[in-house]
């Protein structure tokens, strides 16, 4: 309903990791050094094939490959999040655009993020780069009875901001969050890394740019309220 301005939109609904932040390195980095520690073989020169999964489900995934002794995945999980949070504020920096997005989407309507991050974590990164107080409300799939692809998160973040489905932009650069949005009947944005460009899941978003620097003003203009 995004194109055509069928739906007027009021609301915009934000991924976090590898949209607004750099963290999708420092994830990879993170499980390299926890999983390559309890043997699980991860490539270090590819990206990660567990994207957009709730950190709970990575560690699930990578465990059910390569069982290990020692430490449970409730306690792996654990070092994942404090491991990614030290490097998002010793390495981390915002990716090209956030701010100017994050702008021009606020000045149209109130925003709320909906990652898959567990919340403590999205709300440490928020607060590191003077992001917070931006958002009138935080959604993590931790919460959630699925993660994405599953629209959940995006559902409980419009409802929390009193706004339709229908009425929300969601920006994303992952495939499972655009299937999600999709899913739950929302415009989308989406802002894929070079290495994920050519997926088919994006081939469904309203509009996909290389950078958060090209969204434009005029083409919100023309589908906000």
């Amino acid at each position: 309903m995004c194109n055509g301005g069928v739906v007027r939109l009021r609301a915009s609904l934000f991924d976090m990791d590898g949209l607004l932040l750099d963290s999708e390195i420092l994830w990879h980095k993170a499980e390299l050094e926890i999983f390559g520690a309890l043997g699980v073989p991860i490539a270090h020169d590819v990206g990660r094939s567990t994207k957009g999964m709730f950190v709970n489900e990575v560690v699930h995934y990578w465990f059910i490959q390569y069982p290990w002794s020692g430490p449970s995945p409730d306690d792996v999980a654990d070092q994942l999040l404090a491991r990614v949070g030290d490097l998002v504020e010793s390495e981390g920096r915002l990716l090209p655009g956030a701010r100017w997005a994050l702008d021009l989407a606020g000045e149209r309507g109130p925003l709320a993020i909906a990652s898959s991050t567990p919340r403590a974590l999205i709300v440490r990164c928020l607060e590191h780069f003077d992001l917070l107080d931006r958002f009138a409300s935080i959604h993590s799939a931790e919460i959630e009875p699925y993660g994405k692809p599953h629209p959940g998160v995006f559902l409980s973040a419009a409802n929390s901001l009193g706004v339709a489905p229908s009425e929300c932009l969601v920006v994303e650069d992952s495939a499972a969050g655009v299937l999600a949005a999709k899913a739950g009947r929302m415009c989308v944005v989406a802002v894929p890394t070079f290495d994920d460009r050519l997926e088919p899941e994006f081939a469904l978003a309203d509009l996909v740019l290389t950078s958060l620097e090209d969204l434009t003003p005029e083409w919100l203009d023309e589908r906000f309220a």
